[in-house]
């Protein structure tokens, strides 16, 4: 019989610590137990059950397994990285512990290639924004949706931040308000004046009481006894790629358009009208910058401008 691993147990006390002291969302902690179980079972596999036993070796060990854990497609870089920071921040938790292991800053992620950037602007992003006008929904419809496009272009917001938002929570008068993001983390949202018009359109012909800021209007509802604050009212995240999906096929897009689209349009536009970075990683909530400088590569109007003022100049035209 295989020796009981004192690695599983101490998985289960870490995701138990990051549930109750970190306070991490219900998502998060089912992410860090598939990384974790799967570590685990290949750490058994090869006789590591004790955090003693985690060595650099057998660190690579583990890498070398993930990247050929599908055979002729293996896992992405990204992926992988994903499993390894599961790891560190398990390693972590076992040094404040004082349990002996593997230094976690011993642990280096594989490198990844630049993400691209999808971002609309300009001709086509009026376009679409004012896709849901066009169509032959019913009003409230037409007016719940050209909503949602405005504010997602506005605040940059994730679409389940989106998806969450309250009319109690959104102040129309200072034109801005709270949402809490990842890590339940408060960040201030400010609207633009065509978000701010377009939501009030579409709250003017609301006839319920209902708190949730946008909800659906079928028939499945009708007749319901709901409360005021039901979140079954709520459109849910997955209702809103469909929504943006169905909007970008409609007005004519070429590329494929997702709430994450119109996060990255906002962010772009901002900086290239001249936006710092560290404003923008403050609007997008971003924890680290190295995640806002994803950006910058395209964005960079300082850099635009230098080329523009002293390149070539002594050339003969």
């Amino acid at each position: 019989m295989p020796a009981p691993s004192l690695i599983k147990k101490l998985i289960k006390d870490f995701l138990e610590h990051i549930e109750i002291e970190k306070n991490r969302s219900a998502n998060t902690i089912d992410n860090y137990a598939f990384y974790l179980k799967r570590f685990e079972g290949w750490a058994r596999e090869h006789k590591i059950t004790a955090p003693a036993q985690i060595s650099l070796d057998s660190i690579r060990a583990y890498r070398l397994w993930l990247n050929r854990l599908n055979g002729d497609t293996p896992l992405k870089k990204n992926t992988q990285n994903y499993h390894l920071i599961a790891v560190r921040s398990f390693l972590k938790y076992l040094a404040k512990r004082d349990i002996r292991t593997l230094a976690p800053e011993k642990i280096e992620l594989a490198k990844v290639p630049q993400r691209s950037v999808a971002f609309m602007e300009g001709d086509d992003l009026e376009r679409f924004l004012q896709a849901p006008m066009r169509t032959h929904e019913p009003e409230i419809i037409k007016r719940r949706d050209a909503a949602i496009l405005e504010l997602f272009f506005s605040s940059g917001l994730r679409v389940s931040e989106l998806a969450g938002l309250r009319r109690d929570s959104i102040n129309l008068t200072k034109d801005e308000f709270t949402v809490k993001g990842k890590g339940d983390k408060y960040r201030i949202v400010f609207l633009s004046p065509g978000a701010k018009e377009s939501i009030k359109n579409y709250l003017a012909i609301r006839t319920d009481t209902f708190n949730p800021l946008f909800i659906r209007h079928d028939r499945a509802f009708t007749g319901k006894a709901l409360d005021e604050d039901d979140d079954n009212l709520h459109l849910t995240p997955r209702s809103m790629q469909r929504l943006v999906q169905k909007y970008s096929v409609s007005s004519g897009m070429t590329k494929h358009v997702t709430p994450h689209t119109m996060r990255h349009s906002f962010a772009t536009d901002l900086l290239i009208n001249g936006a710092d970075i560290r404003s923008v990683q403050a609007l997008l909530g971003h924890a680290s910058i190295t995640t806002t400088q994803i950006y910058t590569h395209i964005t960079n109007q300082q850099l635009r401008d230098v080329h523009k003022a002293f390149h070539g100049k002594k050339r003969k035209r």
